[in-house]
């Protein structure tokens, strides 16, 4: 018996992988996860693992997240977002980190019902960890070598396209409301 198989049943097998594929995603089948969301992060609340994966196809805006810094308003914005804008595949992925100026002390418990009683915050927050140098998650790193830049402060926001893609960074001064993020978001989720 031969268990080579010949170049041309290679290619048609290959052809027939394609024709699935594209088949899965007419049918509403979610897409493949890109590499950059091939991860898992426990999540704040009870730090059960959550693969990223499950945003795969969505325009996603990343966000480092503190509870006590200048910028911790910002989660009424960043809320605001998400609700507006989640109808049309917007996901706003928090994750807080105590990298800078000691300003996420708490534990996941404190965190999350800061997070949830003074903000209203739904949308999805992740365990505390780091998100610059050597202990920087993995997904900090990634977004952080696509972009070119590092989280600077609290509140450094990552714009991911559907494709998992980095479509740009935004400083922690940028706003949630600010004209140039909400154009590049509006623009990355389509018609």
């Amino acid at each position: 018996m031969n268990n080579k198989l010949s170049r041309g049943a290679l290619v048609a097998c290959g052809l027939a992988g394609l024709l699935f594929a594209g088949a899965a995603q007419a049918a509403g089948e979610a897409p493949a996860c890109p590499p950059l969301l091939n991860k898992t992060f426990p999540r704040l609340q009870d730090e059960k693992p959550q693969s990223l994966c499950q945003y795969s196809g969505k325009v996603l805006l990343v966000v480092n997240t503190a509870s006590y810094c200048g910028f911790t308003d910002q989660f009424k914005g960043l809320e605001a977002l998400h609700a507006k804008y989640k109808d049309r595949g917007l996901v706003v992925l928090g994750f807080p980190s105590n990298d800078f100026g000691n300003q996420e002390p708490g534990s996941a418990k404190e965190i999350a019902e800061f997070c949830t009683n003074t903000y209203g915050v739904k949308f999805p927050m992740f365990a505390k960890s780091s998100v610059r140098g050597d202990n920087a998650n993995p997904l900090f790193t990634e977004l952080s070598k696509a972009s070119g830049t590092r989280p600077k402060w609290n509140f450094y926001k990552y714009l991911v396209g559907r494709d998992g893609q980095v479509i740009d960074s935004y400083s922690s001064m940028t706003s949630p409301d600010d004209r140039t993020l909400v154009r590049d978001i509006e623009k990355a989720l389509g018609p």
